[in-house]
Order: structure tokens, then sequence, then C-alpha cells
């Protein structure tokens, strides 16, 4: 943006990235790098359907300054210490991919290399019982982590209402200067010689105009696709899911602390727990089942009564060739779907606002800045591409066509290399762009059934009796912490009813 005279900012789209958008704006310039305007329209629904989320989501929230108690009654929440994946390896399976720390390194080698030279040869690793949130989750228990001790290995996040946070966000913004439009665009205006977009016109007769743009219009990419036409890269080869039925439930009595994630015929389901209803939902692949079967399959496996008639959305997995094209910014469904198995929807919302607001223009769009974002953008989505994939690809399933085809499928060579790694040697290798870390890979490499056959030799350098004493300890330190948390639900009411 150029010197000179502040320029208005732009937000097309509300829902929770518009508002996500919206609010992180206004607390971080304070309108001083220009007007902060937001267009929505009542008539155009969301995609939100109660949202699972990654412990970012707390950084989020700091950043604004929300106390947690009030948005935990605001948005209907509950807490979250990881993702349970039934089914995923083999028929009857189950394991907890945890967000806190798993086991802790002895010396300076990682804990995974301990775990399996005790192991190797005798079965499965049991890392659940090295993880104070899947102890817990286990259990049906949670507290806030705390001190130095085991108690401070465990990490967290929330479910909540999307609608109700897109509200609780709206009113924290528009109480900052952000103002909001009501109405459906029906034209988008631009430049024609830089082809810059310089305003949207509503159905009413409404134009509004500005400098910058940041596109959270959804799937539909108003601003990045329908009018710049920025291009798609399609990853249904490796995430073949492009369908989505969805309904709430009645509440869960136990009000679990984790999500449900439990593989079907055709895809897998999830089950999110909040404080007034279930969030459940089967992601499928419309090459495996058809429609009206997804809608029975999800129907048929609700744990409470359906609260309203099912949806179904439609996707395809991938991303913008650019997420930032002339002076338009795409941010959460816009910028590209990647399909809620990790619950990475509303980090890159914040992650891709985050990295809008370091690199922030000041003269004109500076095309260095254009390229360093769309990079560091392409990176984060294709690191968590991977992530997803493995999941699909690391499996024993053969019982349907659907599994076989993701069993043998190829996969991108970046997920080669760090499954070979992990095979061969038990080391975890991040890259540029990783979002999940060693402890979230750990998890899914071992709970998908991926054996390394052997370890760090750094390992053998500690004797058997010093390492054994250490695991037992570690096991029995993170039994007893579990063990002293409340009820989960017992927890989520004092806060509300405080």
């Amino acid at each position: 943006m150029a010197d000179g005279p502040r320029q208005t900012i732009v937000i097309v789209g509300g829902g929770t990235a518009g508002w996500m958008a919206a609010s992180l704006l206004a607390a971080t310039t304070g309108g001083k790098l220009g007007d902060i305007h937001l267009v929505e329209s009542e008539e155009i629904g969301t995609v939100g359907v109660g949202e699972a989320t990654i412990p970012y989501i707390r950084d989020f929230n700091r950043l604004l300054g929300i106390d947690e108690r009030d948005f935990v009654r605001q948005t209907k929440a509950t807490f979250k210490l990881g993702i349970e994946f039934r089914d995923w390896t083999r028929l009857g399976h189950s394991y907890i991919h945890p967000f806190g720390q798993i086991g802790a390194p002895i010396g300076r080698t990682p804990f995974q290399h301990f775990l399996i030279r005790d192991t190797l040869g005798k079965g499965e690793p049991d890392f659940e019982s090295y993880s104070l949130c899947c102890a817990a989750a286990r259990a049906g228990r949670f507290a806030p982590p705390r001190g130095n001790g085991v108690e401070s290995t465990l990490g967290y996040a929330y479910h909540f209402d999307a609608g109700l946070y897109a509200r609780y966000l709206r009113a924290y913004a528009e109480a900052r200067g952000v103002v909001r439009h009501e109405g459906r665009i029906v034209t988008v205006g631009q430049d024609a010689q830089t082809g810059f977009v310089t305003g949207v016109t509503l159905q009413s007769g409404e134009t509004v105009a500005g400098g910058f743009f940041i596109d959270c219009s959804g799937l539909a990419g108003l601003l990045i696709e329908k009018t710049l036409h920025s291009g798609f890269e399609d990853w249904s080869h490796w995430l073949p899911c492009n369908r989505a039925v969805f309904a709430p439930s009645g509440v869960l009595d136990d009000m679990p602390p984790y999500t449900r994630s439990t593989a079907q015929a055709a895809g897998w389901q999830w089950r999110i727990p909040l404080q007034h209803r279930t969030g459940n939902g089967y992601v499928f692949s419309s090459g495996y089942i058809e429609d009206g079967a997804a809608v029975d399959g999800l129907v048929r496996n609700l744990d409470t009564a359906p609260l309203a008639d099912p949806k179904i959305i439609r996707f395809t997995t991938g991303r913008r060739s650019s997420a930032w094209k002339h002076n338009v910014v795409a941010i959460g469904l816009a910028a590209g779907f990647l399909e809620p198995l990790e619950s990475t929807s509303i980090h890159l919302i914040h992650s891709g606002l985050l990295k809008l607001i370091d690199l922030w223009p000041r003269n004109g769009i500076d095309p260095l800045l254009v390229t360093q974002y769309n990079q560091a953008i392409a990176a984060e989505f294709e690191a968590i591409r991977d992530f997803l994939i493995l999941h699909y690809k690391a499996t024993e399933r053969e019982d349907s066509p659907f599994w076989r085809y993701c069993r043998h499928m190829s996969v991108p060579d970046t997920l080669t290399y760090k499954m070979d790694h992990f095979r061969t040697s038990a080391r975890i290798i991040l890259t540029r762009g990783d979002l999940f870390q060693v402890p979230s890979w750990l998890a899914v490499l071992l709970g998908q059934g991926v054996a390394p056959v052997s370890y760090d030799p750094m390992a053998d350098v500690v004797d058997d009796a010093t390492v054994a004493a250490q695991l037992s300890a570690m096991r029995r330190e993170i039994a007893a912490a579990a063990g002293r948390m409340p009820a989960h639900a017992d927890f989520v009411r004092s806060l509300v009813d405080a």
C-alpha cells in the first residue's frame, strides 16, 4: 500500500475466516493502516459445522486478549486433548494423536529411540502410556497444564460452535472500529490496466471500494479465483474424498475431551462434542459411495439423536496456485481446502493472517513480498497435505475398494522420504512448512503401523537398567497425573457455572 492517505482494507466474506481476519487486523493495527470494512450476506451460509481445532487457536485468542473462561461460555466450547482414530490402521484398532509431549529425551537422544529399543520385535510400541494427553483422554479427564513437571507436558485445543465463534469475533471487531456491510456481491470492479480489484458492488447498489482486499469467501474464491483466476492445484489423486455430509445430534453425557475419527468404507466419520450438541460428519469419496448411502451411513452411526436433517457439501482438495495475487490475499477456504481430518482449517486462517501481517506492504504491492507469502503458504499446505496422506497410505485395510486404492496409491516424494527415514532408523525428519512436530508424526506413524526396524545407535549408549527405570517412571508419573484430574465434563461445567 502506498504512503500517504490511509487506504481501505476490505474483507470479502464473514464467517469464521472473515471475522478472524477483521478481529486480528483491528487488534494488531488499531486502524492505523487503514479503515477495515467487511462485506457478508446472511443469505449465504458458512461451512462451519462445529469446529475442532489444534492448540494454536489458544495463541490466536491470546493475541486478541480473549479470556478463556468467557470464550468457553460464549462459544459452547469443550476442551480437546487430541484425536482418536478408530479403524484406520485395521478394523477394531484405535490410537490417539495427542497434542502434548510423548515421553522425554534421555540425554540428547529423542524419546522414540528408547521406545523402539525397548519394544523392537515385541509388537506395537505403546506410545500412549507415555503421553499425559492420551492417558487423560482415555479416562475422560481434563485440567490445564501447570508447573514444570509432568503436568506441563499436556497440550490442548478446543471444540466450539463455529457460528457462535464468528458472532463472538464480530462483536469484538465491531467494537474496535470494523465496519460491516450486509449484502450479496453482484459485481467486482477491477482497474483496466493493472487488473487490481477496486471495489465490490452489492445487490443493494452500494459499492465498497478499497485498496487492499482479503478474500474470505470460502470455497467460491470470489476474488482470488472467479475474478483474478489464480488457478488451483488439485490433490484429489492423493486425497480422494470430495464430499461431506454433516448433521448435529444431541449432547454426549460424558463429553469426551477429544475428537473421534472413525474410518468408514469410503472415507471417515467425525464426532465433535460440544456443550449443547455434538457435531457429526462423514467425509467420503463419491467415486466409492453414493450420496444417499453416505447420508444413511452417517445417521446410522450417530451416538445421539439427530437435531437436524443432514446437509452435503462438495469440495476438491488442493490449494490456489497463488494465495496472494495483485492486491488480493485469499484466507481460509478461499486459499485452499484440506479435509478436516487433523482439524487444520482454523489454524490455516490464523497462519495465513499472521504471514500477511508479517509481510504487509508499504509502497504499493511489492512482488518480493507476494512471492515470499505464496511460497510460505504453499509449503505449509503441502506439509499438512503429506501428514493427511500418511493416514490413508499407512493402512492394513483391504476390505473395500476405497481402502485398497489408498493403501496402494503412490504418494508425494516428500512423504515417502519421511516414512523411509522412520522405517529404517526411527528418525523423524521435519522440513520447511511442517505444522505438525515430532510428537504428532510419532503418534500417527506408530498408530498407523509404520514400524521402525532400527533406531539411533546413541540410544545404546545408555545402559539397560537406566532406560528401564526412566521408562517406568514416565509411565507411573503420567498415570498418576491423569488420575488427579477432574472429569472433563465437570471441569467445563465449573467454568460455565462460575
